[in-house]
């Protein structure tokens, strides 16, 4: 009985996530009636994942770190273009003005990085010319693209139903949008994915941190707590993988999207969530008159958000308002449509319709999406967060 005991126990491979504290986690073997609690002190390692293995047919429970294999690298560091001969305060100038990244510098125009102070054209054009030495951004083949594509990632929303309906998950690389009215579990998906992004990959998770934005005031700490809890993973753990920040103008929204590559570019992110993408600009511009200036700033804060999606191959979820549609005529029975108009519709890769059901189900309907049929999904909002509806 001890010689299985102490084989079960070598093994059990113990990895760290790519957090930078653990503060506890607990093994507990019951296949032989036996209890054992493990304390892991503090300390750093990366990049490693922490996970709640649990299964109800087993009669054995542990908590085991799984080794994921290190990806390759997703973007090229704006410091290698020291090497090409770029000034070391020119790269710094760069980096300043939220450019941290190779890929990230191909990704604005000309225009746009003469206007950093201290730059000229010529050391704009000379900038450019080294950079694409370190990133190819021309044309590739239908293979080669396929191929980018097996690094995205799709991260589980916690019910089964509704990863079924969007193939796997919320997907890396892109943008999903959750519109619907308020109660109808755009903010409740949120905090889940808050901390199945944090779980292995083989538990269909992102294997990394989360960013939060939060416009509305509604993100909840002890949610997390709670929801974390459901998977078998330590709150506090949880909680330290978060960055969140509140925003108060659209002004300081787009800041806090900038200041987002320095970081990302340095810790392993996996999702950006946004909630709301709207909110703000609806308070900030009034009237018909500051419409159309309105949607310019939507649209600059849309290709800021749809560049770090890409660059650093994160989800990005973020929630929408709805407004009354007049012109939906009397036959339709639900006259309302997302905020944003035209420029947010066409800047998302995935909508998605939230609509209140019976008592604590939702459902949610795809709206839009390149790779996606159409078709519904109902889910249930539990004290875990999002999870598949009961009969």
């Amino acid at each position: 009985m001890i010689s299985k005991f102490n084989g079960i126990l070598r093994a059990v491979q113990f990895r760290l996530p790519p957090y930078k504290t653990l503060r506890s986690s607990t093994l507990i073997l019951s296949s032989f009636g036996l209890s054992l609690s493990l304390s892991l002190s503090r300390f750093k390692r990366k990049p490693k994942m922490l996970s709640a293995l649990k299964s109800e047919e087993a009669s054995m429970q542990l908590v085991e770190r799984e080794e994921i294999d290190e990806d390759d690298e997703l973007f090229e560091a704006i410091d290698k273009l020291i090497a090409q001969g770029i000034n070391a305060g020119d790269v710094k100038k760069l980096q300043d003005a939220g450019i941290h990244t190779c890929n990230g510098l191909m990704m604005h125009t000309k225009k746009n990085l003469t206007g950093i102070k201290g730059l000229s054209e010529a050391k704009v054009d000379k900038i450019c010319e080294a950079a694409e030495k370190i990133v190819n951004f021309g044309y590739m083949t239908g293979s080669d693209a396929l191929l980018k594509r097996k690094s995205v990632v799709r991260i589980t929303t916690g019910s089964q139903a509704l990863d079924d309906l969007l193939g796997g998950g919320i997907e890396t690389a892109a943008i999903t949008e959750a519109f619907g009215e308020f109660r109808s579990g755009k903010t409740q998906l949120a905090h889940t994915l808050c901390v199945t992004t944090q779980l292995p990959t083989s538990m269909k998770g992102g294997n990394g941190k989360v960013a939060y934005i939060d416009t509305e005031g509604t993100f909840r700490p002890d949610r997390i707590v709670q929801i974390a809890e459901r998977f078998g993973m330590d709150p506090g753990a949880v909680l330290d993988n978060i960055i969140y920040a509140r925003a108060y103008t659209y002004e300081h929204q787009h800041n806090l999207l900038l200041g987002l590559a320095a970081k990302m570019s340095e810790e392993p992110f996996k999702i950006l969530i946004v909630d709301s993408i709207i909110a703000l600009f609806r308070v900030d511009f009034t009237g018909r008159g500051e419409l159309a200036d309105r949607q310019q700033k939507l649209a600059q804060m849309l290709s800021r958000i749809i560049k770090i999606a890409e660059e650093f191959n994160v989800a990005v979820y973020m929630t929408n308002q709805v407004i009354s549609d007049p012109g939906g005529g009397m036959f339709i029975s639900d006259p309302k449509k997302p905020a944003g108009g035209h420029v947010l519709a066409h800047a998302v890769t995935i909508r998605l319709s939230f609509r209140k059901g019976k008592g604590e189900q939702r459902v949610c309907k795809v709206f839009d999406a390149p790779n996606l049929p159409e078709g519904e999904a109902i889910f249930q909002i539990t004290p875990g967060g999002v999870a598949d509806a009961k009969d």
